[in-house]
């Protein structure tokens, strides 16, 4: 626990994950990352794409954001559009499903792979801990699924007219990859309402991390980065710590991911990602592989850029080749 006081002297840090996170003494909390919030919007006037904010669970009070690609000539009105739920980044502790960085990401995503997109405000840490998130992402998961059953519950017209449900995808970035590692896990073992089945799932940049350095990570003072103290903070109570299955899928004792949902799988990785997550999300490529699972996995690797390199800069020619290789995953 770091502690400091502010400039006039009572205001003490008691946690300091800067530039993430910072909490005081007196409750209040900064999180110098968050971009800002943006509406909804009719009509995107980049890429045509409608989107609307949804309520999709009372208890708890859940919402979403929608995204609905504008008709084509090879779009008609009757067809029906691949589905994505989107779980956004932040490392479990910041940014929001309604922020513009994700908005503009999920206006081009719904765009360029003709889908319909509903992107889910998960709770986090420290109001929520983990595994709030996690339960979040899948409820939202299930309320699409629930689209499928007679009488789904707080239905959309989005879904009903224009999704695919046998072709929903879950996908994220950074923390939002993680989540979707244990979405799909829980996808593989517990049914999803109306028997929809996951058809996949593509993980950019994925927060994984484990109690033991590896690669090029540091191993003087492991312990005390960034990553493993956003864990520690975000999931106090995690059995196991740094090793628990949901940041370590191969620590000892996780459960196979010969068990994952779906059958199609993408994991992608940066480069210059080596303090965060670059030698994990190649690793746990090739533990999937070697798992036995019986679906399909691809592996993307940008080697001369960063961590989520794409959602910041959308419009270089490194970020086009990846959301090129995200659009081509969800089309296929």
């Amino acid at each position: 626990m770091d502690s400091s006081t502010n400039n006039n002297g009572d205001k003490v840090i008691v946690h300091n994950l800067f530039p993430h996170i910072v909490v005081y003494s007196d409750g209040t909390i900064d999180r110098p990352r968050n971009y800002p919030i943006v509406p909804p919007q009719e009509e995107d006037p980049e890429t045509g794409v409608s989107s609307k904010d949804i309520v999709f669970s009372n208890d708890p009070y859940l919402t979403a954001r929608l995204y609905l690609p504008k008709p084509t000539q090879t779009n008609d009105q009757n067809q029906k559009l691949t589905i994505l739920v989107y779980f956004h980044g932040g490392a479990f502790t910041y940014e929001s499903a309604f922020s513009s960085i994700h908005h503009a990401n999920c206006n081009l995503l719904a765009s360029q792979a003709n889908a319909l997109i509903a992107t889910i405000e998960h709770r986090k840490a420290p109001e929520y801990y983990l595994p709030t998130a996690y339960n979040d992402c899948w409820a939202g998961l299930c309320w699409v699924a629930s689209h499928a059953t007679q009488n789904p519950i707080n239905s959309d017209p989005w879904i009903t007219n224009h999704g695919d449900l046998n072709r929903i995808f879950i996908g994220g970035d950074s923390s939002g990859g993680n989540l979707v590692h244990n979405v799909a896990m829980r996808a593989g073992v517990e049914a999803l309402p109306g028997g929809v089945k996951l058809l996949g799932a593509y993980l950019n940049h994925p927060y994984l991390w484990g109690a033991k350095p590896m690669g090029k990570e540091p191993v003087i003072g492991f312990e005390e980065t960034l990553q493993s103290r956003i864990w520690n903070f975000s999931y106090p109570s995690a059995p196991g710590g740094l090793d628990n299955p949901m940041i370590n899928p191969l620590a000892s004792g996780a459960p196979s991911l010969a068990t994952l949902g779906g059958s199609r799988m993408l994991i992608t990785v940066a480069g210059k990602d080596h303090l965060f997550f670059r030698d994990r999300g190649e690793r746990y490529y090739e533990a999937v592989k070697e798992s036995g699972w019986k679906g399909e996995v691809e592996f993307f690797e940008e080697k001369d850029e960063d961590h989520v390199y794409h959602m910041y800069y959308p419009n270089s020619e490194n970020s086009k080749r990846l959301i090129k290789v995200v659009v081509d995953f969800l089309r296929h």
